[in-house]
């Protein structure tokens, strides 16, 4: 039988407040359950990394408080995409600058998955770390350069 890929990412970002709870936050926060919703129903949802409020706000992996961090699986970068900018949440990427530092160093790595595989926070992070210190390539890449899934006629080794 032959294998099937879905596409996982994490995005990470570095929050003007001190943390989540922060004033400066407000609206962002307040809107997190309905743009978590869009991406549930979006066409080509998979799964999504949350804590104990229905995201994964909670999730300290860096030992930082203005970190937080989104990890999501999607069947395809296609479906990705059309959520990223084609609903509610595009219009909060737009206006992340309210509420978001500029990373400095790649903030979103994406990778392809076997389909019913949901990464770990440690293989996300592990991910994203790979690409800030070796840039993108087969195994991990980001928005700007994209890979595409592993050919499906090959063998798996």
């Amino acid at each position: 039988m032959m294998s099937h890929y879905h596409l996982a990412e994490i995005n990470i970002a570095r929050m003007k407040g001190v943390d989540i709870n922060d004033p400066v936050m407000k609206e962002f926060v307040a809107a997190l359950d309905a743009v978590n919703a869009a991406a549930e129903r979006s066409p080509g949802f998979v799964w999504r990394l949350k804590g104990d409020a229905n995201n994964a706000t909670s999730l300290n992996p860096y030992n930082d408080e203005q970190v937080i961090i989104n990890v999501s699986v999607w069947e395809s970068l296609e479906t990705l995409e059309a959520y990223m900018y084609k609903t509610l949440h595009a219009d909060f990427l737009r206006r992340r600058k309210e509420w978001f530092h500029s990373f400095g160093k790649a903030h979103t790595a994406l990778w392809w998955v076997p389909a019913g595989h949901v990464p770990t926070l440690q293989e996300a992070v592990g991910k994203l770390d790979e690409l800030q210190k070796n840039g993108p390539g087969e195994g991990v890449f980001d928005l700007r350069n994209k890979f595409p899934a592993p050919n499906l006629s090959q063998p798996e080794r």
